[in-house]
């Protein structure tokens, strides 16, 4: 049976109830305590203190705090007034009993508006959050989308800027064309009028120089026939038509090897004839674009600002414009690298090294490159002995960069480590 608590205390006041309940050696929770505004509970086994107020109080604004075994309730009166008792004295039993049936179902009443109203908020913040999260989707996406308009306008201008400096350079090279014709056609005009200057002076003196018989009109007469035969007659004027043939090699054609440029000049045009018929991609590009070189500066600009994607395609279009290029190779082994492809990273490092050949000086650079970039893709796959001899190599083409000496440092402790744990 419970053990009904009677030695509490309170004192009142205009507007409140202070009251204290004693639970000696038990623990009180919150759950132990049932309020309402005419009815109030603590139940904590062994004990049991039930109280149904004088007037009702403010259950939403009171309080309870649990302090050295003791409850200590502040109740605010709904009404001004001073109680004459704490609990309703005097009452029968079904009165008390509808009170306690009453603080039950207020209770469960609020507890359900409780709920509804928490079910209520949380949909609120769901749906405020959800709007918070579409308004964030769109601001992304029209960033985005303003990002890939810049990036559409630059790459428009700098093509029509490429395309305009193309433009002046062949109207130049049409400009110089058109005056060294001019100059040749000045020349051979010149020439032609020294030699019929010349031919008129040698048929002169030949005239003068023969000799005249007598002195009388015949022999006038036949001096004045040999003059007139002397003479040649004017040549007739005239205009020829030179055409040049135009040459893709700057140098002049005297100082040119003939045979080896066309034959070269051939194996471009089949080449370029098998990409445009086999590889569908080259389809959407101008002949303009169609340009190892601009695809390669097109592809080191968009590493430049992290678009590593965009520079794996400039740089596949490249390549198949031109695989014998290992700086192509080499550029998208960066990339590959950056984006973690890491097989394809040793893949186009070794393929640069296979084109980097004859070793010289020039390629030095290059080749240390390649070396460091197939290096680190081994040892991000965890094949550290693979990766120190690129290292190694790197080393032996330049041996005073000390980065390299400390990352091949660095594997070899790795490797040690491997070697001990095992």
């Amino acid at each position: 049976m419970p053990v009904w608590v009677r030695d509490y205390s309170w004192r009142q006041t205009d507007t409140a109830v202070f009251l204290s309940v004693p639970m000696r050696g038990v623990r009180v929770t919150q759950a132990n305590i049932f309020c309402t505004d005419q009815y109030l509970k603590v139940n904590v086994p062994p004990f049991l203190f039930e109280a149904i107020l004088y007037a009702p109080v403010d259950d939403t604004s009171s309080t309870a705090k649990i302090r050295n075994e003791t409850i200590f309730f502040t109740l605010y009166k709904k009404e001004v007034a001073m109680w004459e008792s704490l609990v309703m004295e005097n009452g029968d039993k079904e009165k008390m009993q509808r009170i306690r049936e009453n603080a039950v179902i207020k209770a469960q009443e609020k507890a359900d508006e409780e709920e509804k109203s928490k079910a209520v908020t949380k949909r609120e913040h769901k749906k405020l959050a959800l709007e918070a999260t579409m308004k964030l989707e769109e601001t992304e996406r029209k960033r985005i989308e303003n990002l890939k308009e810049e990036e559409r306008k630059k790459v428009t201008e700098e093509l029509e800027i490429w395309k305009e400096k193309q433009r002046n350079e062949e109207k130049q090279r049409r400009i110089q064309s058109e005056e060294k014709i001019r100059r040749e056609r000045k020349l051979i005009e010149e020439k032609k009028k020294s030699e019929i200057n010349k031919t008129l002076n040698a048929g002169t003196s030949k005239a003068r120089s023969i000799p005249t018989r007598g002195a009388g009109s015949s022999g006038s007469i036949f001096s004045e026939k040999l003059k007139e035969e002397s003479f040649p007659a004017p040549r007739s004027a005239g205009t020829i038509q030179i055409n040049f043939t135009s040459r893709v090699f700057p140098t002049a054609l005297r100082e040119s090897r003939v045979a080896e440029e066309e034959e070269w000049l051939h194996k471009q045009a089949e080449a370029r004839r098998a990409m445009n018929a086999n590889f569908s991609e080259l389809k959407d590009l101008n002949e303009e674009e169609k340009n190892p070189d601009w695809l390669k500066d097109k592809g080191n600009k968009m590493f430049a600002t992290g678009n590593y994607l965009a520079a794996v395609n400039a740089y596949n279009l490249a390549i198949l414009l031109n695989n014998k290029i290992p700086v192509l190779y080499l550029n998208r082994a960066a990339c590959h690298l950056k984006l973690r492809n890491l097989h394809k990273t040793i893949e186009d490092s070794s393929k640069a090294l296979e084109l980097l050949i004859p070793p010289v000086p020039d390629n030095a650079d290059a080749r240390v490159k390649a070396y460091v970039r197939r290096g680190t893709a081994f040892c991000q796959l965890e094949l550290y002995a693979e990766g120190l001899q690129d290292y190694d190599a790197a080393l032996k083409i330049d041996p005073t960069n000390k980065t390299l000496k400390q990352d091949a440092e660095k594997i070899q402790h790795i490797i040690q480590g491997t070697a001990q744990d095992s």
